[in-house]
């Protein structure tokens, strides 16, 4: 009986320790486990943080986009109704600005058009025998109650006979308003408002007729067209007396330069004939002299008169010249100058001199004009100078640089078109490509010399207003 209880003591012991020692391990890794995940979650205690963070964050952020979403309903509705607030504003804006621009005359004239005569007169005494006949026609509208007119019979108090005075006096007043109109527009045309003073005219006519229409008086439309013909006809007759002074004014330089040119001819043969007289005289001593010379003396005498008879024979070969001159009168020179400081590049001025000295006619042209001297680039001389220069300008009509005033000879041509002329009809000239142009490239040296030196600055222009508001903006 001890025996095997000795035995299972034994077994006993042994599974005893072995669950101590299962215990033991189990309660290391427990311990080492606990560890592992105390460190693990010190590790990464950051991030679980931060999830909950950005959960809760999330969570506030979509209450937040929702009150956002119901505010930005009620702002764009806003906007969009000042937005439309704006556009009305501004198209009233535009609409009185054009309206006052064309009281005070400050509408650009393309926004109407360059005005077009509707009359082809010749002189001014015909425009103003034309406007005289316009006159009493107003007058036989007025006297005979065409002007004004009221198709209906009005009472006063029951007279008709105070209705009747009633009526006329709201016309003589509307008349009255509209003459007055009329005349201040007449007054006040000029060649770049003309055709807006035509439609101040008629606005003036439709605004009086709708203040008239409670009484159903009206001014008619044949008076309205007489006055409108008025206008025209006072503008064209400025016109043209502008047109006659400048006119006048071509033919009084004419003269001037016709009467420098008969002095410079002469003087010219004043000269040659002062050294005729001088030649002619040197010439007679001489020869009476040689009667009595000899020797050295004689061959000396003789070379000495050969000299003087040559000098003799030009002086009166200049003599002739200046003579020749003064009978040809269409005689003289076409220039083809430039002024790129004035004008910029390929503008020519083609005109004519009959100086002697054509030179001097172009350094007239640059003393005072323009600021800065004008530069020669071919010069013909020919017998018949104004026919050459009608034939130069007809050529380059449409290349004229002032449609409107052909006293200006300027043209924006090449050199290579003169040239190519002036081969075509056979007249032989010299082109001088490059132009000097001293001063301005001297100017234009200086002025960047200085801009270096400086600095500018130039504030940027902006329009007015915006067509829009927000649109604008965002852009």
């Amino acid at each position: 009986m001890f025996q095997p209880d000795l035995r299972t003591a034994a077994v006993f012991a042994v599974i005893a320790a072995l669950l101590i020692v299962e215990i033991v391990i189990l309660t290391v890794r427990l311990v080492r486990a606990r560890k592992a995940r105390e460190a693990m979650y010190e590790r990464y205690k950051d991030i679980v943080d931060r999830d909950a963070e950005i959960q809760k964050r999330d969570l506030a952020l979509a209450e937040l986009a929702q009150r956002y979403s119901v505010l930005d309903g009620n702002e764009k509705t806003k906007l969009q109704a000042l937005e439309n607030q704006y556009v009305s504003a501004k198209f009233t804006y535009d609409k009185l600005s054009k309206e006052l621009a064309l009281v005070e005359e400050t509408l650009d004239m393309q926004s109407f058009g360059l005005y077009k005569p509707h009359y082809d007169f010749s002189t001014s005494d015909e425009y103003r025998a034309k406007l005289d006949s316009n006159y009493e026609q107003q007058k036989v509208l007025v006297s005979g109650g065409r002007a004004a007119v009221c198709p209906t019979t009005w009472t006063v108090g029951g007279s008709a006979r105070e209705g009747e005075r009633m009526i006329k006096h709201m016309m003589k007043l509307m008349l009255r308003a509209f003459n007055g109109e009329c005349d201040a527009a007449i007054l006040k045309v000029k060649w770049n408002n003309a055709t807006a003073m035509e439609e101040r005219i008629r606005r003036s006519f439709d605004a009086i007729n709708k203040a008239g229409t409670v009484n159903q008086v009206s001014i008619t439309r044949p008076y309205l067209d007489l006055k409108i013909d008025e206008l025209r006809l006072s503008h064209e007759l400025e016109q043209k007396i502008y047109q006659e002074k400048e006119e006048q004014r071509r033919i009084a330089e004419e003269m001037r330069e016709e009467e420098k040119v008969q002095r410079e001819i002469e003087r010219a043969k004043k000269e040659a004939e002062d050294e005729e007289k001088r030649y002619q005289k040197a010439l007679d001593r001489a020869r009476v002299e040689l009667a009595d010379a000899k020797g050295a003396e004689l061959e000396e005498l003789t070379a000495k008169i050969a000299g003087l008879e040559m000098q003799l024979k030009e002086a009166q070969e200049q003599k002739a010249r200046a003579i020749s001159r003064a009978q040809l009168t269409k005689a003289g020179h076409i220039y083809v100058i430039s002024n790129i400081g004035s004008f910029g590049e390929d503008v020519f001025k083609i005109g004519m001199t009959r100086r002697l000295e054509p030179l001097e006619r172009v350094k007239e042209l640059g003393d005072a004009s323009v600021p800065f001297p004008f530069d020669v680039h071919a010069m013909m001389y020919t017998e018949n100078a104004p026919a050459l220069e009608y034939q130069l300008h007809d050529h380059f009509e449409a290349k004229r640089v002032n449609l409107v005033n052909e006293r200006k000879e300027f043209f924006r041509v090449t050199l290579a078109e003169i040239a190519e002329f002036a081969k075509a009809n056979n007249y032989p000239v010299t082109i001088t490509k490059l132009a000097e142009a001293r001063e301005y490239r001297e100017t234009l040296a200086a002025r960047a010399q200085k801009a270096s030196q400086v600095e500018t600055g130039v504030a940027p222009t902006t329009t007015q207003f915006p067509d829009t508001l927000f649109t604008a903006a965002a852009s």
